[in-house]
């Protein structure tokens, strides 16, 4: 891998109610079905529309265009949709979409992230052009933190007050695109009271990285997410890796996928670490590791 390598994904192009075009990464995909039957689940969030068998095991299934504040699907329209079974931070959820387009091969660079003017809620994580049509990516993390609320477990997570102490002495900086993930990362260390940066794109964390280091205060700790678009969190790894101005940090990468090829990968372009979304405890203890290499160091 060289540094002008970028690293390919693939694109699931669905439609929702409406005519506009929305994707997923395919790597989130496990299976693709036409619509089948559902079982009711009383008491579910309104856009979860019941259950089915997915290899065994039931699995809720979400009216995707309900769940972003469009028109639900009719019972009519049902019949004719597909239900695209996801595998997201260790859960499996099926989606249900009027029609699945097709598969597009694409790179994070071709991605760019949404207008500000879209705000933090608009479900869409980046942007990409397909056959000169605008794709929106969605933010499924930000969907489903909406349907499925986590009730914050950081204070659960234990640090002894040394713990806590090598943690601050560290620069830590947390890279995601996702609003709801940076509010994860955010939470499990101001619950903590550990200082931190973040911000939303590996363009940006680069150059502070960067900007850091002029300054005498480089980052020694650095936790990214890897889909992100514009510099994703594999090349954000690697391109720090071949930087010898940069004092080199530990990095773990953080990505919602639960897949060992993604995380293989992340091995592959000089991480330290590649975790699954979301453990808090995994994640601190990663840190404290990270902590322990920097003295080393």
């Amino acid at each position: 891998m060289s540094s002008k390598t970028t690293h390919a994904q693939k694109l699931l192009l669905f439609r929702l109610t409406g005519g506009k075009p929305f994707a997923l990464g395919t790597l989130k995909v496990r299976e693709i079905s036409p619509f089948v039957p559902l079982v009711r689940m009383p008491h579910s969030h309104p856009a979860v529309v019941g259950a089915m068998t997915f290899r065994g095991s039931a699995i809720p299934v979400i009216d995707m265009a309900a769940a972003v504040g469009s028109r639900a699907l009719e019972p009519e329209e049902r019949k004719t949709g597909s239900i695209i079974v996801t595998d997201i931070q260790r859960r499996e959820v099926g989606f249900l979409v009027r029609g699945v387009d097709r598969i597009v091969d694409t790179d994070w660079k071709s991605v760019t992230p949404p207008p500000p003017i879209l705000g933090e809620r608009a479900f869409v994580t980046g942007l990409v052009t397909v056959d000169g049509e605008t794709i929106q990516l969605l933010d499924v993390e930000l969907l489903l933190s909406l349907i499925y609320p986590v009730d914050g477990d950081s204070e659960e997570v234990s640090l002894t007050d040394v713990e806590r102490e090598r943690l601050k002495l560290l620069n830590i900086l947390l890279v995601d695109d996702s609003h709801v993930a940076r509010k994860q990362l955010s939470d499990v260390l101001d619950s903590k009271h550990i200082p931190y940066q973040v911000t939303t794109n590996g363009s940006e964390a680069l150059n502070i990285m960067l900007s850091a280091g002029k300054a005498g205060k480089d980052i020694d700790l650095l936790v990214s997410d890897i889909e992100m678009p514009g510099l994703d969190g594999y090349e954000l790894a690697f391109n720090i890796r071949d930087n010898g101005s940069i004092k080199q940090p530990y990095i773990i990468l953080h990505t919602s996928l639960n897949s060992e090829m993604s995380l293989s990968y992340a091995n592959q372009v000089g991480a330290n670490e590649a975790l699954t979304k979301f453990d808090a405890e995994e994640l601190l203890h990663a840190m404290l590791r990270g902590a322990t290499s920097a003295v080393e160091q």
